[in-house]
């Protein structure tokens, strides 16, 4: 029991200290490489390939004599500690327009990747000792240390963004992390001390009620990697459908993720070990209830015309990728070996994890022209059941039957929804592009006059235009000539009279924001994704049109700045206008105290810096307070609720070290939030800034 004990603490803390680190670190560089897609994405490679690592090395590791075993893992956990407190060497920061991938690689593995690949380890390692130490009897027990992982995960999940990154700059969250890791490197070398002790030689393994005894063949180890895969695959897939186009709802990502955790907990835990998946009654209904959830989202995809309500969207597919997880991880409990074999049981789900999550993280948005790897994933858990319905336990034949015409019917339900959808999202765009920041469709609405162009990045509306040519330079959606930057972009004008206006702005969208410019007038443009660019000039007018042709800069808006900077080369801007806080994938590293240093670098001295803070569920106006405040700066914030339907109601708070009077005619300072400091590269939180 005391072995027992220790191994499941330092299992849950090893699952903890997994979880808290992957985003702790990736914030960390995140303004270093600009706070693009590719950070995320690499870190996601990273992590998954090094998870895949330390679950090889686990199965290598317990084949060998158990002196070596001691030797090796003590090695291991003893260099982990040389290189804390896992704090990125600044000496890293990329200087140029170099290999961003191969530098973030580099620069996990230096800081992170032992204490990684020991935690990663420990789950497999500790059970495999576990089972070699009870009784026959009692070994079967050893599989609900898997859950008690998930939970420690889950509770990991939960506590960053809520008690740590909200209150502890990252400096402290690396200390902190860092005496953890130390505290369990103390707890696993006492438990690789006292399970790989010489001693009488281990009972030998019995099988699991159920379980193969016989070393598990190549069909097998198939199974546990495709039944790992799907919910994997699936749990990537449903995050972005429900983040990108039900709501833009920050933190919503957390609810999948979660659910998915759980799923392991329940199958792996609970009625003695059993779990509560296995039994033919259990097993059947909750396979029935997968089965109708998949048909239920399918048709969710194109329902009310790919609109769903948020009130029923977000808890049909959070249940829907539940239901799958459950029936998938159930069958992998159901199919779990003997425990001599656990090793490479979790050295499976490890592989098929990672097989579905690079899938659909990676492969399919350089494959697929649009998200069409949901409906394909819940065909693929419709086609699941069928298997799962024949190997439903025993039971009387009818009940078998019912089960498989109910799997062959969701196959049937799923394929019929499934090509509504792909020919409602072909028919409901005129054009559509797909990159690593998500899927961009372009849809024509209205006729004659009134027809306009969209520019949709998921469900947020990034601009649009008038396709009547007398009408196509009308500003419209956020830049109407009432919001705050239409104001200040017309009292610059005013001011400078025949001289040159100076305009840098973030983000492109549609371009609408030339249509402010003057022949004379100087615009620049960063932004970030060049597929932007492309559909900018190839499905609006805006840039093509615009009196003075801008300067478009591709790439990080801040690196380029900060590069700018530091050749000597500021921009002289009049007015900055910064529009990137729309979506729930706030980019935080340009809206920190580093990040206004940089504008106002940039800024003539009776410059402004417009912040649109438009957003439903966040209130960044105070931030932007603070950050003024911080600065010695003033800032005014400007609402705008207009009746025209091609303009949209907007929020742009204007920063400026003096608002000029004939811009103070509308709006009101902002509130700095009350004993908050501002928000830093170091530390932020999205948590505080939540509309309740």
């Amino acid at each position: 029991m005391p072995l027992t004990l220790a191994c499941g603490a330092t299992i849950v803390l090893s699952s903890f200290l997994l979880f808290l680190v992957q985003p702790l670190v990736a914030r960390q560089i995140l303004p270093w490489f600009g706070g693009s897609a590719v950070v995320w994405s690499v870190s996601m490679v990273f992590f998954q390939s090094l998870l895949l690592a330390g679950y090889l090395y686990a199965h290598w590791l317990q084949a060998r004599p158990r002196r070596l075993q001691r030797a090796v893992h003590l090695a291991l956990l003893a260099a982990a500690l040389a290189v804390l407190p896992i704090v990125p060497d600044a000496a890293s920061k990329p200087a140029g327009d170099g290999d961003a991938a191969g530098a973030i690689l580099v620069l996990l593995l230096a800081t992170v990747g032992l204490p990684y690949l020991s935690l990663a380890a420990t789950s497999p390692l500790l059970q495999r000792w576990l089972s070699q130490s009870l009784a026959p009897a009692a070994r079967r027990q050893v599989y609900r240390l898997f859950a008690w992982s998930n939970a420690g995960a889950l509770a990991a999940l939960l506590a960053y963004p809520f008690l740590v990154e909200p209150w502890f700059d990252s400096l402290q969250q690396s200390h902190a992390w860092s005496w953890a890791y130390g505290a369990f490197a103390l707890a696993c070398a006492g438990v690789a001390w006292q399970a790989t002790a010489p001693g009488a030689p281990a009972p030998p393994d019995a099988p699991l009620p159920g379980a193969a005894a016989a070393p598990p063949g190549w069909g097998r180890q198939a199974a546990w990697v495709a039944l790992a895969a799907l919910p994997s695959a699936l749990l990537l897939a449903v995050t972005a459908h429900m983040t990108q186009n039900i709501a833009a709802i920050p933190f919503l990502w957390i609810v999948p993720l979660a659910l998915y955790l759980l799923s392991f907990m329940l199958v792996f835990e609970g009625r003695g070990g059993q779990g509560w998946y296995l039994g033919p009654v259990a097993r059947r209904l909750w396979l029935l209830a997968m089965l109708g959830a998949t048909v239920a989202m399918a048709w969710g995809l194109s329902a009310s015309g790919g609109v769903l309500h948020i009130r029923v969207a977000i808890p049909l597919f959070a249940a829907g990728l539940f239901l799958a997880s459950v029936v998938c991880h159930g069958e992998l409990a159901a199919l779990r070996p003997a425990p001599r074999h656990l090793t490479r049981f979790y050295l499976c789900l490890a592989l098929g994890g990672a097989i579905g999550g690079l899938g659909v993280g990676l492969l399919a948005p350089r494959v697929l022209s649009g998200y069409w790897e949901l409906p394909g994933l819940l065909l693929a858990a419709a086609l699941a059941g069928l298997p799962a319905a024949w190997r439903g336990g025993p039971g009387r034949g009818s009940s078998r039957a019912l089960a498989l015409l109910a799997a062959g019917a969701a196959v049937a339900g799923v394929g019929w929804y499934g090509v509504q959808y792909l020919h409602d999202q072909r028919a409901g765009a005129i054009a559509s592009v797909r990159s690593a920041y998500g899927l961009l469709r372009v849809t024509q609405q209205g006729s004659g006059d009134l027809q306009t162009r969209r520019l949709l990045h998921g469900g947020i509306m990034h601009g649009e235009q008038f396709t009547a040519p007398e009408r196509r330079r009308l500003p419209t959606s956020y830049y109407g000539p009432r919001s705050g930057i239409g104001l200040a972009l017309a009292h610059k004008a005013q001011a400078a009279g025949p001289a040159p206006v100076r305009v840098g702005a973030i983000g492109l969208g549609t371009g609408t924001l030339l249509s402010y410019a003057r022949p004379a007038d100087a615009y620049v443009v960063y932004e970030l994704d060049p597929q932007v660019v492309q559909v900018a000039r190839r499905w609006f007018r805006f840039v093509a049109e615009a009196a003075a042709a801008p300067d478009l800069r591709l790439g990080d808006a801040r690196l380029s700045m900060e590069r700018e900077l530091a050749a000597g080369r500021p921009g002289g801007y009049d007015v900055i206008a910064v529009d990137a806080f729309s979506s729930d994938a706030i980019p935080v590293h340009l809206l920190t105290r580093e990040a206004l240093q940089a504008y106002l670098g940039h800024l003539r001295p009776d410059g402004l810096v417009a912040f649109h803070v438009s957003n439903r569920y966040l209130d960044l106006a105070p931030v932007v307070a603070r950050l003024a405040e911080d600065q010695g700066l003033s800032a005014w914030q400007i609402e705008d609720s207009p009746d025209e339907e091609h303009l949209s109601a907007t929020t742009w708070v204007l920063v400026a070290r003096s608002i000029p009077e004939a811009l103070q005619q509308t709006g009101w300072p902002p509130r700095p939030p009350p004993d908050a400091p501002p928000w830093t590269d170091g530390r932020n939180g999205l948590f505080r800034a939540l509309r309740f």
